[in-house]
């Protein structure tokens, strides 16, 4: 199955970020056994190019693993080389955006206004991380414009919001805090905490698709 198409079929981006490197293993174990299958781990955290070696090796065929916080031409290189197989930008850069799809990745640029999404779109990216994503709301008044152009909204995304996020027309989610907090103590309660929360999120937006 292609990139984008896992993306489009698994939906929820799990966000790692300032994870230390001995703990995103049982992070994404947590979060594979709860049904997530797409992994971000964002290059302002310790050893990120290490530890997203580490995850793709060791999830290779069961996670899709990403990077994000991506801001130059020399990290999406260095992050590709690491294995990761989608690139997540808080911006719109075009040589990264450029870059990524060069080397056969899939590009999700960060934008807020239709300006900033259309040019990303028209600059080779896949799908477009709306950031920050305010309400569902604003999401259907994208879509009203710009429905050709795929959008994941990012940040803010709760379990009481995401069917709302959906139905206003997101193909898929960027959730940090929601559902993995690395300034808690990862340790196994909060493994099988982790691991509730996936199933619910998963369970959420499968529960729409299927009314």
């Amino acid at each position: 199955m292609k990139i984008i198409q896992q993306i489009l079929e698994h939906q929820i981006v799990s966000i790692i970020r300032g994870a230390k490197p001995s703990e995103v293993i049982d992070i994404a174990e947590a979060l594979y056994k709860g049904g997530v299958k797409l992994l971000e781990i964002t290059l302002n955290s310790e050893n990120a190019f290490e530890v997203i070696k580490k995850v793709s090796a060791r999830f290779e065929n069961k996670m899709l693993i990403g990077a994000g916080t991506v801001l130059s031409v020399e990290d999406v290189l260095q992050v590709i080389d690491c294995g990761a197989k989608f690139i997540i930008s808080p911006s719109v850069d075009f040589d990264v955006i450029k870059t990524t799809k060069e080397k056969g990745a899939i590009s999700l640029p960060g934008a807020y206004t239709p300006t900033e999404i259309v040019n990303a779109y028209k600059a080779g990216a896949d799908i477009i991380k709306v950031f920050p994503a305010s309400t569902p709301k604003y999401i259907k008044e994208l879509r009203a414009p710009l429905s050709h152009i795929p959008l994941m909204p990012t940040g803010g995304i709760s379990l009481e919001n995401i069917a709302e996020f959906q139905e206003a027309g997101a193909i898929a989610f960027g959730i940090g805090t929601s559902l993995v907090d690395t300034k808690k103590e990862i340790n196994d309660a909060y493994l099988n905490e982790i691991t509730r929360k996936a199933e619910l999120f998963t369970k959420a937006i499968n529960h729409y698709q299927l009314q």
